[in-house]
């Protein structure tokens, strides 16, 4: 009997136990919210995946793309005086000895004399760093060029011009328009079968470029017969060559006929002897390549059959923008065009390839599917029926692209390639706007950004039936409008010893106010710097007002609600709200959580502007083991090992964990 009531007892625990498990599961798939996702994910869901590989360390990427070594490498060169000693501790009879090693080696005449010594040794006092970088990028593009010069039976130390010519940039552009790692210009270009039209331009493309300067060395050492006098004629033309020949009397070494060459060739073959001399002792010279966690990575092509802009591969296959430009840089406009008589590639690493191959028709779906949404070319509508006003009175809301125009001011660090991406803009775009001839970001520049994005926030005039724009405003903006519309702005020169906060001290406003009215993105001002003033801002009362504006709250979405519930519950408008949570549509998720902007007091609100000009003013870091002050300095763009050690008074490289550094001082 007590073993039957023990069995039944154990029986109902168990099943209890059962049951409520079964119920909590049943409550958590009741309040489980019902997500919308986009198109967008809807098709990355559906994806077939192989195993995904790491592929390019982040800095490589970074260092991949930069631009400064082209023009800081090339203005080197074209003003380097051979004649000129440089004080380096290098022993003549040591490099003498190494120059007939790297001599016996190579079919280039490379033996010693008083112009090549002082150019290797500047390059050793002045160029380490840029050299560690470069030995770096170039593990990725030499095994390119050393297959194309293979194939032509060029020597392979030819690989180091590219250095010389576009420090392995395949965006460098010269200022007469050489282009690519080989410094084509367009007709030869063209001669050597590189394709260059609105889209595309072949002459950055690193393989096809690399078989056309083969190909061009090929040929002019068919004329010449020395290879001095081929690098010579690439850089300058076989004509400049031919004339400094005879000029020279008839004699045929570069080292003789180099007086009469034009002056930039001068210097361009010694540089070329200089590169590969520290390319083959850089160990001696205690150069250590910046390699990255990750240096090689396989990559492979796949043929495109509809036109595919980098961002929708970006978005589709998660690969960054940069990164599709790095690996595909003779498209100009980061759009793969399709035409049906030439075909054009993709270049993936192999994972997304197969990604892309498993997926192929779901990728062009949405590639339509984003195009479709474009704005169509111009109808005329006609409004002298009935018919017609009624059509246009039913019309919610119409998706139209506008232009956008912001400024970007140009921070220590900056270059034009990190601009470009951020803005999904292309750098002959921005070069463009600003007309800038060179591909350097000068350091507190405002440079011009014109980018289009979409909005659908038409309205109707119900009196006219005539779609009208519907402005996302708020309080504060609508106060600004009014402000700007009475009073025209004041320009203040920034003069020595100025900073933000005593210029706005002085005028009476906010360092955020100086900060919006001029496009700044820090609290730093340059010399002789003209700042926009808003006159109708300058008064303390009005300042306050202001600055009692707007609050920030959160609303999270409830079964049953939609956009203008949500804005009528709160008091505000479905503008307004798409704006502060920068939404395209009016869709909202069921458990998002949506920015709600609320008027605040005074005190509060100048209370936070000042908490955050104190926070802008100055950071700190705590070393932890294993820092250093280079990987410091890259936390912090625009910040160098030499600020650190200024703004904390330190003279050492040594770090100990727990030392507090200024940054930003």
């Amino acid at each position: 009997m007590n073993i039957k009531n023990i069995t039944l007892s154990a029986l109902l625990l168990i099943s209890g136990t059962i049951f409520a498990q079964d119920s909590t599961k049943t409550a958590a798939n009741l309040l489980k919210p019902e997500i919308k996702i986009s198109y967008l994910d809807s098709i990355k869901s559906t994806f077939r995946r192989d195993a995904v590989a790491s592929c390019v360390d982040s800095l490589w990427m970074k260092e991949l793309t930069n631009l400064d070594l082209f023009d800081n490498l090339s203005a080197d060169i074209k003003s380097i005086n051979l004649d000129q000693k440089v004080d380096y501790e290098l022993p003549t009879e040591l490099l003498k000895a190494r120059l007939k090693e790297m001599d016996a080696k190579s079919p280039f005449n490379i033996e010693w004399n008083q112009g090549l010594e002082n150019i290797i040794k500047s390059f050793l006092k002045n160029r380490k760093k840029s050299y560690e970088r470069l030995m770096a990028i170039s593990e990725y593009y030499f095994p390119m060029f050393e297959e194309s010069l293979a194939r032509q039976n060029v020597p392979l130390e030819i690989k180091y011009l590219a250095i010389v010519e576009s420090a392995l940039n395949p965006k460098a552009v010269s200022r007469v328009g050489a282009t690519g790692l080989w410094q084509f210009m367009y007709q030869t270009g063209k001669q050597y079968n590189l394709n260059i039209d609105s889209y595309v331009d072949e002459r950055s493309d690193p393989q096809k470029a690399s078989d056309a300067a083969a190909q061009y060395m090929s040929n002019m050492y068919k004329i010449f017969g020395d290879w001095d006098l081929v690098l010579a004629s690439y850089n300058s033309g076989p004509g400049n060559v031919a004339k400094a020949i005879r000029r020279s009397g008839g004699q045929q070494n570069f080292w003789n006929i180099r007086k009469n060459l034009p002056k930039e060739t001068q210097g361009y073959v010694p540089a070329f002897l200089a590169t590969m001399y520290i390319y083959t002792y850089h160990k001696e010279h205690g150069i250590v390549p910046n390699r990255a966690i990750i240096k090689h990575f396989a990559t492979d092509t796949i043929m495109i059959r509809q036109q595919v802009s980098f961002k929708q591969l970006s978005d589709l296959l998660d690969v960054p923008v940069a990164q599709l430009q790095l690996l595909n840089p003779s498209y100009k406009m980061n759009v793969i065009p399709y035409y049906n008589n030439v075909p054009h590639y993709l270049r993936l690493p192999s994972e997304k390839i197969a990604m892309f191959a498993s997926n192929e028709d779901k990728v062009y779906a949405y590639v339509t599917h984003e195009n479709e949404k474009r704005e169509r070319p111009y109808e005329r509508i006609r409004l002298n029926t009935a018919k017609d006003s009624t059509a246009i009175a039913s019309t919610d809301s119409v998706i139209t692209s506008r232009s956008r125009t912001k400024f970007h001011t140009v921070r220590r660090g900056d270059n034009l390639s990190e601009i470009a991406s951020k803005y999904g803009v292309s750098i002959a775009e921005i070069k463009r706007w600003n007309k800038l001839k060179s591909n350097s970001a000068p350091l507190g520049r405002k440079l011009k950004i014109v980018f289009s994005e979409e909005s659908n926030n038409i309205a109707v005039n119900p009196k006219k039936n005539i779609p009208v724009k519907e402005e996302k405003t708020t309080p504060l903006k609508e106060a600004k409008a009014t402000e700007v519309a009475e009073a025209a702005p004041e320009f203040y020169t920034v003069q020595k010893g100025d900073n933000l906060s005593s210029i706005a001290k002085k005028y009476g406003v906010s360092i955020t106010d100086l900060k919006e009215w001029n496009n700044m993105e820090d609290t730093n001002v340059l010399l002789d710097t003209k700042l926009k003033i808003n006159k109708a801002k300058v008064n303390v009362e009005e300042l306050k007002e202001e600055t009692a504006a707007l609050t920030t709250t959160y609303y999270v979405v409830q079964k049953g609600d939609n956009l203008g519930a949500i804005a009528k519950k709160q008091g505000v408008t479905v503008a307004q709200i798409q704006e502060w949570n920068n939404m395209e549509d009016s869709n909202v998720q069921l458990g998002a959580k949506l920015t709600i902007m609320k008027a605040a007091s005074a005190e509060n609100q100048i209370a936070a502007r000042v908490k955050k000009d104190n926070a802008e003013k100055q950071q700190h870091y705590l070393v932890k083991k294993g820092d250093s002050l280079f990987t410091i300095a890259q936390k912090y763009p625009g910040v160098t090992v030499s600020d650190i050690k200024k703004w904390n008074g330190i003279s050492s490289n040594n770090l100990k964990p727990g030392m507090k550094l200024k940054i930003n001082g």
